[in-house]
């Protein structure tokens, strides 16, 4: 009996002992996260980031005419989604035209040229950030007619036959330089300019060529290609004849918004942006 007693005390002295060290119930434990739940987590927090640390600007950018449908159409909605806090808005007409704007004083972030020529100017009076100017796109010089006219002409050369031609003014827009440049080494800017409308922008001198107002013109590939049933490209400048066609991309030094600037020019880089140009038909400057 003695034993028993002592056995049993025993036994209910452990079990105070277990009880007090929590040893009567197994400690809860929290499950540690999946896989999956880190990475969400880890996306969400990099998506927060990413969107507080886009400030919200508006992004001005002057760009050469023949560059506005790939902007408009394209690359500015794809650029806005990714970004969502800078909207770009867009100034589209003759390089020429555009480096004036510019140097008088209008608020541009971001100019795209469509010649080294008004890039360069820019550049040289210190208006360009330093280390951002880069020749991004090739064009090419093409002599288009009017739909049906087509079967009147065979070479480059042939532009001196047409009744009425449309080029744009070497003054101030770059395809009227090239076309210049290509017609005196053809030993045909006389002859040609004589009978010639000169237009203020590329956009204007296809529209011409497209109404029929002027039965032939000297345009950029990639604008023909935006009316293909109511121009048809008989021949690119010969080579040798004219410069190549190189497009700049440069942020102004005085940018009212150089962050957003810096962002939409990389971003004009970029292999999806890139694709978007190749397909409108400009290919990329080596």
């Amino acid at each position: 009996m003695k034993k028993t007693r002592i056995t049993m005390a025993l036994i209910g002295l452990a079990a105070m002992a277990l009880t007090a060290c929590g040893g009567g119930k197994a400690p809860e434990t929290t499950a540690a996260p999946t896989t999956a739940e880190v990475t969400t987590e880890a996306t969400t927090a990099a998506e927060e980031t990413k969107a507080e640390a886009v400030e919200a600007q508006t992004v001005t950018i002057a760009a050469a005419a023949s560059l506005e449908k790939s902007f408009t159409e394209k690359l500015i909605p794809m650029f806005e989604e990714k970004f969502p806090g800078i909207t770009i808005e867009g100034t589209y007409d003759s390089s020429g035209k555009l480096q004036t704007q510019i140097e008088e004083g209008a608020p541009v972030d971001l100019f795209f040229s469509a010649a080294t020529k008004q890039m360069d100017a820019l550049d040289e009076k210190g208006m360009i950030a330093e280390g951002t100017k880069k020749n991004l796109l090739e064009n090419k010089i093409v002599f288009i007619v009017t739909t049906g006219e087509e079967g009147n002409y065979s070479a480059f050369e042939d532009i001196k036959n047409a009744e009425t031609i449309a080029l744009g003014d070497p003054e101030s827009v770059p395809v009227g330089q090239y076309s210049k440049e290509a017609l005196t080494n053809l030993n045909l800017w006389d002859e040609v300019s004589a009978k010639t409308s000169f237009g203020t922008n590329v956009t204007e001198v296809l529209n011409w060529v497209s109404e029929g107002s002027a039965k032939a013109g000297i345009v950029y590939a990639t604008d023909a290609a935006q009316k293909p049933d109511q121009v048809v490209v008989v021949a690119e400048a010969p080579e040798g004849s004219v410069s190549k066609a190189i497009y700049p991309v440069g942020i102004i030094k005085d940018s009212p918004n150089p962050e957003g600037a810096q962002k939409f020019a990389e971003f004009l880089q970029s292999d999806e942006a890139m694709k978007v140009f190749t397909d409108g038909g400009f290919v990329a400057a080596e």
